[in-house]
């Protein structure tokens, strides 16, 4: 396992993180805990979690797992923002909800501290400088080392480092985005914001819920798959355009000795200024596979014909929303 500096913070973490988000939501807790485990043993030091997964019991199953590792030895990331109750101030980010969110996730996940806690959103109702005074607080209480956004915009970055450099505050470490080959939206906006102002990236959904492992070949749903008797993911996911793009990308893949998602994330981590890519998984056996990807050097050869299945998925997306425009289907 490789590992990455926290944008231009010092703090190392894994190429690959483990995320809770669906062990936690299945409440298949010990499944969880033998996937953290074994994360742990592939060298994966850094665990994502929130209080809203499973409403706060992926927070608890995070720490039943810390009591058989060394404390030190794990980068523990959480986040807050959604409801965790029916008061008017159970969500959002105002200075009461952070530090009762933050008290909260200690005592589930049962440490007296938290490395990284993120903003779970951005709150339009609460002013900027009560947000980043929130977590500066909590950082000079000890009661977190770092804190970090989640799907903020570049302008929203922008804005909270200069008013955090302004005022002295401890300025945002990291931005957690959805990133992954088929959703790029952050190379136009938040990835230069980031690369500016020094945060790390710590990517989510980096195999596209699991379309980039292959497993939905065929636009299939194998038993106990999320995308199984949901038509929702059907629907959004299992298109002619992604299925091109998964042929596509796993003729390369398998011509590099690769599987598809040891390419997929590979692909994600040829840039700098990502620091580590969150994986998840139902069986610790998965995390041998996505483990491997860290470390992988794609040449310039193998980006390019990357980016030339890209391109070709992409053109048939604009043919697909071309004929829905027609239809009257858009």
């Amino acid at each position: 396992m490789n590992y990455r500096k926290l944008g231009r913070h010092g703090v190392k973490v894994s190429e690959i993180s483990y995320g809770s988000w669906i062990t936690g939501n299945d409440g298949a807790a010990e499944a969880s805990i033998a996937c953290h485990k074994r994360a742990f043993d592939l060298g994966i030091n850094f665990f994502d979690t929130a209080d809203a997964y499973a409403s706060g019991e992926a927070e608890k199953i995070v720490g039943r797992v810390l009591k058989d590792l060394k404390r030190s030895d794990i980068f523990l990331a959480t986040k807050c923002f959604f409801r965790m109750g029916k008061g008017p101030n159970d969500g959002g980010l105002c200075r009461k909800h952070v530090r009762e969110a933050c008290d909260a996730s200690l005592q589930r996940l049962d440490t007296d501290y938290i490395d990284l806690l993120q903003c779970h959103s951005y709150d339009h109702d609460t002013p900027l400088d009560e947000v980043c005074r929130a977590f500066d607080d909590l950082i000079r209480q000890g009661k977190l080392l770092y804190w970090g956004v989640s799907n903020w915009s570049g302008l929203q970055i922008a804005s909270a480092s200069e008013l955090c450099e302004r005022r002295g505050f401890d300025r945002p470490a990291s931005l957690q985005p959805r990133y992954n080959m088929f959703h790029r939206d952050i190379e136009k906006d938040q990835l230069p914001a980031c690369a500016q102002h020094g945060l790390g990236i710590v990517v989510y959904s980096p195999l596209c819920q699991g379309i980039l492992t292959g497993k939905y070949a065929g636009n299939r749903t194998p038993e106990g798959s999320r995308g199984a008797g949901n038509e929702q993911f059907k629907n959004r996911f299992l298109t002619d355009y992604n299925e091109a793009g998964v042929r596509d990308l796993g003729a390369i893949a398998a011509s590099l000795g690769l599987t598809l998602g040891q390419l997929a994330l590979a692909w994600i981590l040829r840039k700098n200024e990502i620091s580590s890519c969150i994986v998840g998984a139902s069986r610790p056996e998965q995390l041998d596979e996505t483990a491997k990807a860290s470390g992988i050097t794609l040449t310039e050869e193998t980006l390019a014909r990357i980016q030339a299945a890209l391109d070709k998925r992409w053109a048939m997306v604009l043919d697909e929303d071309a004929r829905k425009l027609r239809d009257g289907k858009k």
